[in-house]
């Protein structure tokens, strides 16, 4: 059974920085893609970055391209999201998601992604 878990989410001023991580369990890691995403109150579930099974593939949502930085350890089965010049709108429940590299269908749709986290709390004040 998959498990993925997230952490390091937290309540920031803007401007200010977290690293989310999230920990796999029950795959293979090193053989999945791996992809966060957001929600927040009243909003659908938003992509946010991916990286693909060899970390050589980034992929960013255009709201936090150049803010934002996807990375995993393969040798660790984590994945981060490191999360600078955080802005209010970036206030979220944050969710890691695996994917296998070999489903069809857009890297940016939660659709095609078939394990979930229960995602960490992202809260950046003005």
């Amino acid at each position: 059974q998959v498990h993925l878990v997230e952490s390091g989410g937290g309540s920031v001023q803007a401007g200010g920085s977290l690293r989310l991580s999230c920990a796999a369990s029950g795959l293979t890691f090193s053989s999945h893609n791996m992809g966060w995403f957001r929600q927040a109150p009243g909003k659908e579930r938003e992509f946010v970055a991916a990286i693909r099974w060899s970390g050589y593939g980034t992929y960013y949502a255009d709201s936090v391209k150049g803010r934002f930085t996807i990375s995993r350890d393969n040798a660790k089965n984590t994945v981060s999201l490191q999360m600078n010049r955080l802005k209010p709108d970036d206030t979220a429940l944050y969710y890691c998601a695996a994917r296998d590299p070999d489903r069809s269908g857009s890297t940016y749709d939660p659709s095609t992604y078939y394990s979930w986290g229960q995602g960490t709390q992202v809260t950046v004040s003005s």
